[in-house]
């Protein structure tokens, strides 16, 4: 029977194009091509509605007289442990940060732990710590969750699974569909520095200095941007993917074009250099800390004036603006004066990596 057709016996057809693949890859979580082929084709396909559909960092929706933020993710990250952070942090500011895309001044989370037999209780403990402190520090409280314990060799250490919800304030229509000719592009920070710390443990490579990650919750960026000009059309932080798959993401959904400057983009020289060596591109790598904001071109001046005075936007700038050109495409200015096409990732740089 051809893999297309309707399986017969279970009353079900797979839309993914079987013969190409017949199992899940790891590239299907990197956040590029195969993950929007797996959303799409999967799960939007029996899923869809009016709020999923929106494809933002979370669902937004009213109860009552509240608009509300809605978001989860889940933190399988190896290492469980990094320079700059750990799973913990990592599953409290991920969705922090998910929520703050939104608008959303995060409120109450909930997480679930999926743990493997033998994991030592006291990297649990530093782990439970450092959402304790993650949480303090993002100003949101952890209300529910759920404990469960699996076999030896069937969990890999620890998995996190945490949702949050917020309250978007009056005013706040943040959209990836809003991005509009002739906005602004700003990114708040140097990147690709979560991922390739990561990598650094991963592979035991060592640098002169410690490449740290930029875990870091960025609701208090966002509060004070918000504070200064509420004409900021999108907010995005590019975690899996990086900067290039969260542009074109925001190009397909809003219908326009994007073009960037490649000599804007910042890049540490450690980042870059490890990028070299391991022939990665940093505009791909993972993020955690940073986020990417589209603002009408007469608000980019008072945002980016909040931001330098913020402690974790000190280093932003802007670089790049949305054209009606190649609608649906992200086309960056080469150092050399020349254009390229920057696409999304289609396979997996770096797996495990969030």
């Amino acid at each position: 029977m051809d893999d297309n057709k309707i399986n017969q016996n279970s009353g079900f057809a797979c839309p993914l194009p079987l013969t190409e693949y017949k199992n899940i890859l790891l590239a299907h979580g990197g956040g590029g091509k195969l993950t929007h082929q797996l959303i799409n084709e999967v799960f939007l396909s029996q899923f869809k509605n009016d709020l999923l559909s929106q494809l933002h960092d979370g669902a937004v929706f009213g109860i009552g007289n509240e608009r509300c933020a809605f978001s989860t993710d889940s933190y399988v990250i190896n290492p469980i442990f990094f320079p700059g952070g750990d799973i913990g942090s990592l599953a409290v500011n991920g969705t922090v940060n998910d929520l703050a895309m939104c608008g959303a001044k995060p409120l109450y989370l909930s997480n679930s732990f999926i743990i493997e037999e033998g994991l030592p209780v006291e990297d649990l403990w530093r782990v439970v710590l450092s959402m304790k402190n993650a949480a303090d520090a993002a100003g949101v409280q952890l209300v529910t969750g759920d404990t469960k314990v699996v076999d030896r060799g069937k969990g890999d250490k620890l998995f996190i699974n945490t949702s949050g919800i917020g309250i978007i304030p009056e005013g706040v229509q943040i959209n990836p569909k809003q991005a509009k000719p002739g906005d602004r592009i700003i990114l708040s920070g140097s990147i690709a520095e979560h991922g390739i710390a990561i990598m650094s443990v991963r592979e035991g490579l060592e640098f002169e200095t410690q490449i740290q990650s930029d875990c870091a919750p960025l609701n208090g960026l966002v509060d004070a941007m918000l504070a200064a000009n509420k004409e900021i059309h999108v907010l995005r932080d590019p975690t899996r993917g990086g900067v290039a798959s969260v542009l074109n993401e925001i190009a397909e959904s809003a219908g326009v074009g994007i073009s960037i400057s490649e000599h804007l983009i910042p890049v540490s020289e450690q980042v870059r250099g490890a990028c070299e060596i391991l022939g990665f591109d940093p505009l791909y790598v993972a993020n955690e800390g940073k986020l990417i904001a589209i603002v009408s071109a007469d608000a980019a001046a008072s945002v980016l004036e909040v931001m330098h005075n913020h402690p974790l936007g000190k280093k932003a700038l802007i670089i790049g603006e949305v054209v009606a050109d190649f609608k649906g495409m992200v086309v960056m200015k080469t150092r050399i004066g020349g254009r390229r096409v920057v696409d999304m990732l289609s396979g997996e740089q770096l797996p495990r990596i969030c």
